[in-house]
């Protein structure tokens, strides 16, 4: 949700810092100003592409703040990218609420949404009431995501008539990859009219935004025109209103396959091998530490 100054503008220093509605800075001294669910509703209406990133832990979530990334999303893909889980599902709620306070005890300006974890949801509206609840308050979330369409509306009505914010997810759910056969792509063909109802429940459910994971750029673009509120793409294509990728697929810290929909705009890997590669053969040689390094 950014904005670009026209050619000719004053430089930074030289003009005021106008308010600006999609969670820009607030005046030239009042610092950040926080975004909230109506700058998503504002950012689709105008036709400004909003932006997020996973985020679970401190460091990372200042940086994107800093770097003007709209939402944080704390995942369940801490699983395979902190906790060393094969797949999503074992993640609990007990282990994202730290990472989750982490991250928003960092930011000032990005939008934390918690991820609601497989089998944190799935019993009814008030399962689902107490999770949110717990990732609002001991957490400090902004937001909750989960899960599913129609099989999930009544979970996002519960939440949302007590005032939580809901971020909906269809299309390719990982939490549900064991019924839907593996990584396969949502739908193709005859599937756009489960994708499309699905898109309505969670609508009229109350949902500020919902994910379209891995589902053809056509279905996503009928949704994107079907919806009133933002979707967010994770492999759905260039006609969402926004889009959204794991931090370390993006920066190329992560091992093994990479979804085909991920540009990778680093190679932190790579990085990190190198430093501590030299760093190993400096401390083996008696060049690390020097007089310099010590007290």
């Amino acid at each position: 949700m950014s904005d670009h100054a026209s050619d000719g503008a004053a430089t930074p220093s030289e003009a005021p810092v106008a308010e600006n509605p999609y969670g820009g800075a607030s005046s030239a001294t009042g610092g950040p100003k926080r975004v909230r669910t109506r700058h998503f509703q504002n950012a689709k209406r105008d036709g400004i592409k909003i932006t997020g990133l996973t985020s679970y832990d401190q460091l990372t979530a200042r940086i994107f703040d800093e770097a003007g990334i709209d939402f944080l999303l704390v995942g369940d893909s801490a699983g395979n990218n902190v906790l060393g889980y094969e797949t999503t599902l074992p993640v609990t709620v007990d282990e994202l609420i730290p990472l989750t306070r982490a991250v928003a005890g960092a930011v000032e300006r990005s939008f934390v949404i918690a991820d609601m974890p497989f089998g944190s949801y799935e019993n009814g509206p008030d399962e689902a009431l107490h999770t949110a609840i717990r990732f609002m308050k001991e957490a400090g979330a902004h937001a909750v995501k989960l899960e599913g369409g129609e099989r999930s509306h009544k979970q996002i009505r519960r939440i949302v008539g007590a005032g939580i914010p809901v971020m909906a997810h269809i299309g390719y759910t990982p939490q549900s990859e064991h019924g839907l056969g593996g990584h396969i792509i949502q739908g193709r063909g005859e599937g756009v009219k489960q994708l499309l109802a699905d898109a309505r429940a969670v609508q009229d459910a109350g949902a500020f935004a919902v994910v379209l994971e891995m589902v053809p750029a056509d279905a996503a673009r009928q949704v994107t025109e079907l919806l009133h509120i933002p979707t967010i793409s994770v492999g759905g294509g260039p006609h969402c209103d926004g889009q959204l990728l794991v931090w370390t697929d993006w920066a190329g810290l992560t091992t093994g396959r990479i979804p085909r929909f991920v540009k990778q705009y680093a190679n932190l890997a790579g990085v990190l091998g190198d430093a501590a590669r030299e760093w190993r053969a400096d401390v083996a040689s008696g060049a690390y530490p020097t007089e310099e390094h010590s007290y």
